[in-house]
């Protein structure tokens, strides 16, 4: 073990400014615990937002070593421990007490990388029951880059959407829960549209399986535009809505009767001024997806390796170079997810 751990902890006050490197005594593991050696982490948006502090009370107190996912192998564990052994391979999971069922309050409140320490650290404490395996077929690199970006993505087409094959959706923008949504609905046989401001990222997600593709910069009314796509359907069975304010209306105008929209971002702003009527005229199935539980990122897992679905990945970063990397999730220049190698 490594006897005086590295973390990346936010200190003294929020923001990029107060991130620094530092170290900590190594973690013993006590009954039902673990000690996992991380072996890489991977960036999402809500790092960004966890750095500032904004998600106000969600947040933990200072000092938090920030980022949520992340994989690594055990290497010690603590009395009463069954579900795994030294030298497994796991990721911890995001809701580190939310292991199956439908959600519950308590299940949202130990979150890694915001109300809980993250996995920027050589070593992580967790419980037993805050891990899931992962298969041989998946780098430590791959594994990192699925605890909340691909959870999410399986959690609103799987778990909650139920998808079947020849379902129409419709994914917007390129990042890593939409890349992970698109490699998903078409591997259950979907016809996956997708929306983008960027002719380079459509060319790509076409070249991943994207069946169509439309450039909303150049088509500001991007639901009239998949009016033909969807002509045979009356509009998409699932949307995966990732901008919030600016794209809900136009979303709500190409839900089929009966979709299911699955609010997952709010990029573009929390606040909506639209009618109700088309949601419960047409009955449309409105479903807020924060994540998901243990028991769907290992079906997930089983999926993967089944379809052989693989992450697409950008830039692999070093552990000294957090801040670089997440200098460069914040220009958005990624296409797939940013990796930090520990």
């Amino acid at each position: 073990m490594v006897p005086n751990m590295r973390v990346f902890q936010i200190e003294g006050d929020w923001g990029m400014d107060h991130l620094r490197l530092a170290q900590r005594p190594d973690p013993v593991a006590g009954p039902g615990q673990i000690v996992v050696r991380m072996r890489a982490s991977s960036l999402n948006f809500r790092d960004l937002v966890v750095l500032d502090r904004g998600y106000g009370r969600g947040t933990g107190t200072l000092p938090l070593i920030p980022v949520s996912d992340g994989a690594g192998d055990v290497v010690a564990i603590g009395e009463c421990v069954s579900r795994v052994k030294v030298g497994d391979r796991v990721c911890p999971t995001f809701f580190q007490n939310w292991t199956g069922g439908d959600p519950r309050p308590e299940n949202f409140g130990l979150a890694l990388g915001g109300s809980l320490d993250g996995t920027m650290a050589d070593l992580m404490l967790l419980s037993e029951q805050g891990v899931v395996k992962i298969p041989n077929s998946l780098s430590y690199q791959e594994a990192a880059s699925l605890p909340c970006a691909a959870l999410t993505a399986w959690s609103a087409l799987v778990t909650n959407g139920r998808i079947k094959a020849g379902d129409k959706v419709l994914v917007q923008g390129s990042g890593g829960v939409a890349q992970f949504a698109l490699s998903f609905a078409k591997a259950h046989g979907a016809h996956v549209t997708v929306i983008s401001s960027s002719n380079e990222k459509l060319a790509r997600l076409s070249q991943a399986g994207a069946d169509a593709g439309i450039n909303y910069s150049i088509t500001p009314d991007w639901a009239k535009a998949t009016r033909d796509i969807t002509a045979d359907n009356g509009g998409f069975d699932h949307i995966v809505e990732l901008g919030g304010e600016a794209t809900f209306v136009q979303s709500l105008r190409c839900i089929r009767p009966g979709g299911t929209i699955s609010l997952i971002g709010v990029l573009s702003g929390l606040n909506l001024t639209t009618s109700l009527g088309p949601i419960v005229s047409r009955q449309v199935r409105l479903q807020g997806i924060t994540v998901g539980h243990r028991g769907s990122f290992e079906d997930m897992l089983r999926a993967m390796q089944q379809m052989k679905i693989k992450p697409m990945l950008d830039r692999t970063f070093g552990f000294d170079d957090l801040k670089e990397a997440l200098a460069y999730l914040k220009s958005g220049q990624q296409f797939g997810k940013i990796v930090i190698a520990h």
